[in-house]
């Protein structure tokens, strides 16, 4: 979980994609993240985390549902959501912590 603390303390915005691989529905999600990813560029970090090999921290944030997405700006939790999400929806919630 130290990994984990460094990459939420960045100066830039960190979305987080906790995903499971046994849900078929995450090959569109590879693509929508492709495309927020590409869309803000070096203005934010966009990571997957597959719950299912990150047990505990899983378990410890709570993730219930498939797939989970969080924005954190130097450790603070700015927005939590589970469910596809778009990407446009995705870049402009990031874009308002940029």
């Amino acid at each position: 979980m130290a990994k984990f603390g460094e990459l939420i303390n960045a100066e830039i915005p960190v979305l987080i994609d906790f995903f499971s691989h046994w849900d078929e529905s995450t090959e569109m999600p590879n693509d929508v993240l492709r495309d927020v990813a590409a869309a803000l560029g070096d203005r934010a970090k966009v990571v997957k985390i597959d719950k299912d090999k990150n047990e505990a921290l899983a378990n410890a944030l709570r993730i219930k549902g498939n797939p989970t997405y969080i924005i954190y700006k130097k450790g603070e939790m700015k927005w939590r959501q589970s469910g596809e999400q778009d990407a446009n929806t995705l870049i402009n919630l990031v874009e308002q912590y940029l």
